[in-house]
C-alpha cells in the first residue's frame, strides 16, 4: 500500500474507541480494493442493526490480530458508498478482497461470521505439503473438499473454478499421492473427494471426465449436494441451500427456548433420528439431506398448519411438496423412521403441498394469517391501531356514501310530493 494510500485511510475512517470496528466515510472507495474488508453497511434506524451491534463489535474483536479489517458504513451520511456497493437492505454484511466483493448471507453469530472472514482471507484453493496436517484439518473441518493428483487437466481446471465459486461456503484444499496414501486410495490418478464427518466419498466422473462441460455442470452439482455435513442446524438462513442439494431434505422439527434449550422428549427423538444418519449415511446420504430445526414457525409456514413437537417433515427441493409421518413422531422406532424415508423415495408415501394455485392462495391466506396473529400477540394496542383506524375511515366514507344515497332519495321524493299536490 502506498504513501497516499496510507493517508486517505486515515483521514476516511476511524477505529470507534469502545471497539475494534472501524468508521468509514465516502473515502473508502479509493481504498476499497487494498487489503480484505468485512464491512457492515447499516442505517441508525434499522432494528436489525442495532441487534447486530454487540456481535459485530466481538467480530471485530476476534479478527483484531488478523490481516481483515472489520468496519461499518453509516449508509444514510454516506450515500456515495451505498450506492457504489449497490446496497438495497440493511444491514448488508460484505466481504472484500481486491476486486472481489461478497456478500454474506449465512448466520448472524459470531463464530459463524469469523469462521466466515477466515475462509474468504484463504486462498481459493490450499496446497496440503505435510500428512500430519489432514489430521488437523480433520479435527478443525467437519466438511472440506480435497484434490489429489497433478495439478492439470479437464478436472483440476473445473475443481479451480468450483472452488472460487464455493469459498464462502466451504474449504478447498490439494494433496499429492505420497499425502494421501495412507489415509485413502483414491480411484483413478487425479481424483476429487469430500470429507464429511469422518467419511470419505469420491466424485465418480468417469463417463464425463473428456467432455469438459458435462464435467463442470456435474461437478457443481455434486459440490452443492455435499457440501453440508450429515445433521446440520436448519435456519431461515440457509433452508434455501439445502433445497438447492436436490435431494429429500429431512427436518427434525423442535422448539429451542430462549436459552437454546430442548425438552427431553425432542431431545431423545433428535438423538434417535441422528442415530439412523450416523448408522444408515453411506446408504442414505445419496438421496437425504438430513437436520434439525429449532423454530417449529418456519416448520409451520412450510406445511401450513401448526406442527405438534417433536416432529419429523420431509420436503422435496423439486416439487416443493412434503410428507408427514401417519404415526406420532414420539412413538416412531428406528425402523419405522427407515420405512417412512423407503417409502417417500419409492414415492408411495402421501404428498402434500406443492405450487398449484390453490395450495399458493391458501399459503398466501395462512401466512397473512399468522402475521396478523403474531402481531396482536406482541403488541395489540399497536395492532388495533394500524388495521382499527383504516377500517374506522373505511366504515365512516361508505356510511357517509350511503347515507347521502339515502337523504336525496327522500328530498325527491318530498319534491315529487309537493309537486302532485299543486
Amino acid at each position: 500500500m502506498n504513501f497516499k494510500s496510507c493517508l486517505i485511510i486515515l483521514a476516511g475512517l476511524y477505529e470507534v474507541s469502545s471497539s475494534r470496528v472501524l468508521e468509514l466515510s465516502d473515502k473508502f472507495i479509493e481504498v476499497s480494493s487494498d487489503g480484505m474488508w468485512f464491512i457492515k453497511f447499516y442505517a441508525p434506524w434499522c432494528a436489525h442493526c442495532r441487534r447486530l451491534e454487540p456481535v459485530w463489535a466481538h467480530v471485530a474483536q476476534s479478527l483484531y490480530n488478523s490481516p481483515i479489517k472489520v468496519a461499518k458504513v453509516d449508509c444514510t451520511r454516506f450515500t456515495t458508498v451505498a450506492t457504489h456497493f449497490k446496497i438495497r437492505a440493511y444491514p448488508t454484511l460484505m466481504f472484500i478482497k481486491g476486486d472481489f466483493q461478497h456478500e454474506y448471507n449465512g448466520e448472524r453469530e459470531k463464530e459463524d461470521m469469523v469462521n466466515y472472514a477466515l475462509r474468504m482471507s484463504q486462498p481459493a484453493i490450499q496446497k496440503v505439503s505435510h500428512a500430519d496436517s489432514l489430521g488437523y484439518l480433520k479435527e478443525t473441518h467437519p466438511v472440506f473438499f480435497g484434490y489429489i493428483g497433478k495439478q492439470q487437466g479437464p478436472l483440476w481446471e473445473s475443481f479451480s473454478l468450483h472452488a472460487q465459486k464455493y469459498q464462502p461456503h466451504t474449504w478447498f484444499y490439494t494433496f499429492s499421492h505420497d499425502i494421501i496414501k495412507q489415509e485413502v486410495s483414491p480411484p483413478n490418478e487425479t481424483s476429487v473427494f469430500v470429507y464429511k464427518e469422518g467419511d470419505i466419498f469420491f466424485f465418480e466422473a468417469k463417463e464425463v471426465i473428456d467432455n469438459d462441460e458435462s464435467l463442470n455442470v456435474t461437478l457443481d452439482k455434486w459440490i452443492n449436494s455435499e457440501r453440508f455435513g450429515f445433521f446440520p442446524k436448519i435456519t431461515r438462513a440457509n433452508i434455501n441451500d439445502l433445497l438447492d442439494t436436490e435431494k429429500y431434505l429431512v427436518i427434525v422439527v423442535v422448539s429451542e427456548n430462549k436459552l437454546n434449550e430442548i425438552t427431553q422428549i425432542e431431545q431423545d427423538f433428535k438423538d434417535m433420528v441422528e442415530g439412523i444418519v450416523k448408522k444408515k449415511k453411506g446408504d442414505l446420504n445419496h438421496h437425504f439431506q438430513f437436520g434439525w430445526m429449532g423454530n417449529p414457525d418456519v416448520a409451520n409456514s412450510i406445511v401450513m398448519t401448526e406442527l405438534t413437537v417433536p416432529n419429523l417433515l420431509v420436503l422435496n427441493s423439486t416439487t416443493n411438496h412434503h410428507h408427514l409421518p401417519d404415526d406420532d413422531p414420539v412413538l416412531m422406532t428406528p425402523e419405522a423412521v427407515l420405512i417412512f424415508l423407503d417409502q417417500i423415495h419409492t414415492q408411495t408415501a402421501p404428498t402434500y403441498g406443492g405450487n398449484g394455485w390453490p395450495v399458493r392462495f391458501y399459503r398466501g391466506f395462512y401466512e397473512a394469517r399468522t402475521t396478523l396473529t403474531n402481531m396482536w400477540r406482541g403488541n395489540p394496542v399497536l395492532t388495533a391501531l394500524v388495521f382499527g383506524l383504516p377500517l374506522g375511515f373505511l366504515s365512516l366514507i361508505c356510511y357517509s356514501v350511503c347515507c347521502a344515497d339515502i337523504l336525496d332519495a327522500e328530498e325527491d321524493e318530498v319534491l315529487e310530493t309537493h309537486e302532485k299536490k299543486d
